[in-house]
Parts: C-alpha cells; structure tokens; sequence
C-alpha cells in the first residue's frame, strides 16, 4: 500500500464513503444515503509537516448528526495522533488548529465540517 492508499485507508476507517476530493460523483449524497467524505492527497518526506483536510458532507437541518462525527474522528486522531502505515513508513497525523469548523452551503439543506489535520510521513521518500 502507498502513501496515497494509507491515507483512503485511514479517511475510510470512519463508517462513510470516503472520496478523494478530485473524483466526488455528482451524485455522491444521494448514492451514499446523505452523508460522505471529501478529503485532500498531499504527501511528503521525512520532517516535512504537511497539512491536510477532509470535509463531512451531510444532507440534514441539523448540526446534530454531523458533528458527533467530527467529534468520534477527533478522538480517534485523539492528542497524541493517529499512525498509518504504508508500504515504507507510517503517516503521523495528528489534529491540526483550529481542528474542526462548520462551513455554509449555497443549499441550507446540506451540512459541511471542514477538518483540518497535519501529517508527517515517517519515510524517506
């Protein structure tokens, strides 16, 4: 497994379909009962902090169920950070600040959390 594969692998772990956020399909909330994940690709070396990002996509009116969500992926990451490994290394992410935020929508109906993470690949390349 790669980096890039190490890192759909960890986005996945949290019960919703996870997309790399240049391949969403048009119909994502829809195929995937109103909820999913977007998340960024960006890797790096060794002592090369990177920052990365996902973002929590539900059709609702509420905050409720999203943000318990958010909530159950910060304590997973939790204070120390998450390891991750691939074929090479490991991927240390931890939370990044401010580590969760609401975001609007053009459509009122549609929830967005923006999570913000930081990595650092444990590899030489």
């Amino acid at each position: 497994m790669d980096k890039e594969q190490a890192l759909h692998q960890f986005w996945s772990s949290f019960g919703l379909t996870a997309y790399d956020e240049n391949t969403v399909p048009d119909n994502a909330l829809t195929v995937n009962g109103g909820k999913y994940l977007t998340y960024n690709v960006a890797t790096a070396s060794l002592d090369e902090p990177t920052p990365l990002y996902a973002n929590l996509w539900y059709k609702s009116s509420s905050w409720d169920e999203i943000t318990v969500k958010a909530n159950e992926i910060a304590g997973a990451i939790g204070r120390g950070g998450a390891i991750v490994s691939f074929d090479g290394g490991k991927i240390w992410i931890c939370r990044g600040t401010p580590f969760s935020q609401r975001m609007p929508d053009d459509d009122d109906t549609i929830r967005r959390i923006y999570i913000n993470v930081m990595a650092e690949y444990l590899s030489a390349d």
